[in-house]
């Protein structure tokens, strides 16, 4: 009877969901981060089940560079998902090459280090992934309203896959210390076999997220086109402005395009043609406009201005108040606060949130 490990059983479904990923190619543009990381896994599975499970001893040396290229990819991964300006993109693309090469270079020079050197670029990068959902699901504002929930979810799984990759380095070396590596292929093939297939399907669920880029229009529709964004535009400022939807810390794209009537892909089209920018800056630029007059034109506290404008975390109102404004909050006011005497003043507002969430974000 032929043996199949069980590491080409979880590359097998990988590549499956890889194929599914690809079929829609128009979806999934973009998100080259995600699915290289899904075919990176697949690749790496395959690896597992030559070394350990047909004994190819040669594939050691290519399973330490590989697993080295993993937490990078991770975190670009979710990166995408985190507005950042072009040169910062490159800029930190290249230096994530760093730790693949620098296991080469221990390959070669040192490989008794090597364990240890992927244990604390796991536990790093899981760290750094980590951080980037401080800010909560607001924080991912490259993702769709609609999707950044889950792929705020799918960002700690993956962290915490990365971490589980770490404690099975750490049990392989304890092996080869206490058993001269006696249960090494039991503790790799199940536990980084887990973490794979965790960290596959956490970026399959994180991509459908993101938001779909505008497709070129046909030079003869263009016209027309623009003509219909631009009406879907007015409309949507007018639902803004009007009825102030930005306070509503619930709002959602689907919620938007409910109340215009037209389908959410449509209603994230017009705004990212016309204003260059996704729904949730758009969103975001209303908030810290209406941020703006209360901090001008009134005392209540920059954090009580913040839930009045309709955000949640501090440290996605300071985000984007720097990005809209290019100045802190407080450093905004003081430039531009009206002379008391100019204004009637605000008492200070009760906000939406309880006392102790207000505490801690004041603290």
């Amino acid at each position: 009877m032929i043996f199949v490990p069980l590491p080409f059983v979880v590359a097998l479904l990988l590549s499956i969901l890889l194929a599914v990923m690809l079929r829609n190619l128009d979806h999934w543009r973009g998100n080259q981060p995600f699915l290289a990381l899904v075919a990176l896994c697949a690749v790496q599975s395959t690896i597992l089940g030559l070394r350990w499970g047909y004994g190819v001893t040669e594939l050691r040396y290519v399973l330490p560079v590989l697993a080295a290229c993993l937490p990078p990819l991770v975190l670009e991964s979710f990166r995408s998902l985190v507005h950042r300006d072009q040169a910062e993109t490159k800029w930190t693309r290249w230096l994530h090459l760093t730790p693949p090469l620098s296991i080469l270079a221990l390959l070669l020079l040192a490989p008794g280090l090597i364990d240890f050197a992927l244990i604390a670029l796991f536990v790093g990068y899981a760290l750094a992934v980590l951080g980037l959902g401080r800010g909560g699901p607001d924080g991912l504002d490259e993702a769709r309203f609609d999707g950044a929930v889950a792929a705020h979810r799918a960002l700690f799984v993956a962290a915490a896959s990365l971490l589980l990759s770490a404690l099975v380095d750490l049990a392989v070396v304890t092996d080869f210390e206490w058993s001269k590596g006696a249960n090494a292929a039991l503790i790799v093939t199940n536990a980084n076999l887990l973490e794979l297939l965790l960290i596959g399907l956490t970026a399959r669920v994180a991509a459908r997220a993101r938001a779909v880029p505008p497709a070129a229009p046909e030079a003869a529709d263009h016209a027309a086109l623009t003509a219909q964004d631009r009406e879907i535009l007015d409309r949507l400022d007018g639902l803004i402005i009007e009825q102030k939807l930005f306070r509503d810390d619930n709002l959602t794209l689907a919620r938007l395009a409910r109340r215009l009537g037209v389908p959410a892909r449509t209603v994230s089209g017009a705004v990212n043609r016309l204003a260059r920018k996704n729904v949730s800056q758009y969103i975001n630029d209303h908030r810290i406009a209406e941020a703006c007059r209360l901090l001008r034109e009134t005392d209540i506290s920059v954090t009580s201005a913040m839930f009045e404008a309709g955000f949640q975390t501090k440290s996605n109102f300071n985000r984007e108040f720097k990005r809209v404004t290019a100045l802190s909050p407080a450093a905004w006011r003081e430039k531009h606060q009206q002379p008391i005497a100019a204004v009637a003043r605000r008492p200070v507002v009760q906000t939406r949130t309880s006392n102790s969430n207000h505490q801690e974000l004041t603290k």
